[in-house]
């Protein structure tokens, strides 16, 4: 704090040097400017001596000179003007630095004002940092009723950020306290899971017992168990016996199936081939109608040249060959068709033949599957006597699995129950250490505070 205040005041002495220094520069360039003018006077005046004598020299020789040569006059004209306005620029540049010589005695009046106002305002600021110091004193020695005085000047949103602060800190004190609490109830939680432990461990012991009754009733199912699986073993090898005679004739049936298949797919084939015959008959018959249409055309267009014609039988020759032609061409569609009205028929004969032997088979296939049946009802017999006997041995499975089960169960909870017993007193052990700890390290920290609430209790 006192290093703060030092620093405080040696920046205000700095600010004070600077306009000092400041001040003093302008001063010395207002006597500069006093100085120029000082020597501008003494030029004109010089200035004015040298065009007094040049003047009277002029004037000599005007008198002694007889001729009075306008070359002369006019030299001496020319002399006198640049005279005159050397003066005039003279005095222009007088008025200009007598100008600037008020403009900096202005500014130097500001300066000298604006020097005292800021002396002012650096001892307002001074006295209001020392003031801020002083009341932030106590805070410095835990403290915490303090309350800075927020005020207008450059210390004012400062005091307010440091109350703000102060009572953050106040805040964290208050719940450093309330921790202290919350250790003293962690404590009596300790207490509380030491005594579940001490229940833990009877229970424990209970349930090792129980567990040991039931590995008893465990062995006894076993062996009620193994009794009714040696019956199942015979039963199961006749099964196996009957089960094997059935699956030969089922295999026979398969076989004589698969022969019925094969018939009633070449059945299927030429019963297609059929169809495919049909449909060149259906072509075929549509082309003699075709041609059977042109005949007629033909006909009725060799009776009408006949009529008509006269001695031009030639045309009608035309025709009648014509028609022999078509006539040929019938005669040659009726024998193709013929032909495949003769295929059709072997090849009906040969699916009749083949539905026949189908049919044989079929019936063969059904006394296969006669003899199957039969001896499926056998293996169904023997299926149900094995059922029972599952179903008992399921019965004793399940109570031997529901047994183990429970031991299993049992001995899961034990070995939990023991690795929570292991983990609690471990962590009981840390839990009792730190809250020790912690408890002196919150003593130790909230011990040099003083809050509100400790304040009026003193009071």
């Amino acid at each position: 704090m006192r290093q703060t205040r030092r620093t405080t005041m040696e920046r205000q002495t700095t600010m004070t040097r600077r306009l000092a220094t400041r001040h003093e520069a302008m001063r010395g360039t207002a006597l500069l400017n006093f100085i120029m003018v000082a020597l501008l006077v003494v030029t004109i005046v010089f200035i004015g001596i040298l065009y007094y004598l040049a003047d009277a020299s002029l004037v000599q020789q005007l008198g002694d000179t007889a001729s009075h040569s306008v070359e002369f006059i006019g030299l001496a004209l020319d002399t006198r003007l640049i005279y005159v306005l050397t003066a005039f620029a003279l005095i222009v540049l007088l008025l200009l630095l007598a100008r600037q010589q008020r403009t900096i005695n202005v500014r130097l009046q500001g300066n000298q004002s604006q020097m005292l106002e800021t002396e002012e305002q650096n001892r307002r600021n001074q006295e209001a940092i020392l003031r801020l110091l002083d009341e932030m004193g106590d805070l410095a020695e835990g403290d915490l009723t303090v309350q800075a005085s927020v005020t207008e000047d450059i210390t004012g949103a400062i005091a307010d950020s440091i109350n703000y602060a102060i009572e953050a800190l106040r805040d964290l004190v208050s719940t450093i306290n309330k921790t202290s609490v919350s250790i003293a109830a962690a404590a009596q939680e300790t207490r509380m899971v030491t005594e579940q432990l001490a229940a833990a461990s009877e229970n424990q012991a209970n349930q090792i017992d129980n567990s040991s009754k039931t590995v008893l009733q465990m062995a006894n199912s076993m062996d009620d168990v193994s009794r009714k699986m040696a019956s199942s073993a015979e039963v199961a090898e006749k099964s196996v016996s009957i089960a094997h005679e059935g699956a030969q004739r089922v295999r026979r049936t398969i076989q004589g199936m698969d022969v019925i298949r094969e018939h009633i797919q070449e059945t299927s084939k030429r019963i297609k081939r059929l169809g495919e015959s049909s449909q060149e008959i259906g072509d075929i018959v549509a082309l003699i109608n075709d041609i059977a249409d042109q005949t007629n055309i033909l006909a009725l267009n060799a009776a009408i040249q006949a009529s008509a014609a006269g001695e031009a039988g030639r045309g009608f020759a035309v025709v009648a060959d014509e028609i022999q032609r078509l006539a040929e061409r019938s005669g040659s569609a009726t024998k193709r068709i013929e032909t495949l009205v003769k295929t059709i028929q072997a090849d009906t004969n040969e699916a009749v033949i083949s539905m026949e032997k189908s049919t044989s088979e079929v019936v063969n296939g059904a006394g296969l599957a006669e003899k199957a049946g039969e001896a499926l009802q056998e293996i169904e017999s023997v299926s149900a006597r094995l059922a029972e006997l599952i179903s008992s041995i399921s019965g004793a499975a399940a109570q031997v699995t529901d047994m183990t089960s429970k031991v299993s169960t049992a001995m899961i909870s034990i070995n939990e129950i023991t690795g929570q017993t292991s983990q609690s007193t471990v962590i009981t052990a840390a839990s009792v250490a730190k809250l020790d700890q912690l408890a002196q390290e919150l003593r130790q920290s909230v011990a040099g505070f003083r809050l509100p609430d400790q304040a009026d209790s003193l009071i």
